[in-house]
């Protein structure tokens, strides 16, 4: 990036890339992206106006409460005490 100001050249950070660039490189930054799982801010004129971040990796629901219930006796069998709605 160019400051017209000082004349003198600004580091761009990593994580920040020009609209333009962003345009020409977007399957490649979406890659990019995705692999580093670090976002991506895209500036217009040094004004931040998109991110491009990761999305949260998806975990497989089969299986995912496994070991977390605990069985304590006889679910089938009918209750040793009398209900009211039964009489």
């Amino acid at each position: 990036m160019y400051d017209h100001g000082s004349n003198q050249m600004i580091a761009q950070p990593k994580n920040e890339i020009g609209a333009g660039v962003f345009k020409s490189q977007c399957l490649k930054l979406l890659d990019t992206v995705a692999l580093t799982r670090s976002p991506l801010t895209i500036t217009k004129h040094g004004k931040a106006v998109a991110k491009l971040v990761p999305i949260q990796t998806t975990v497989d629901l089969f299986g995912s409460m496994s070991g977390s219930v605990t069985f304590s006796g006889d679910i089938v069998s009918p209750l040793e005490n009398e209900w009211e709605a039964s009489r």
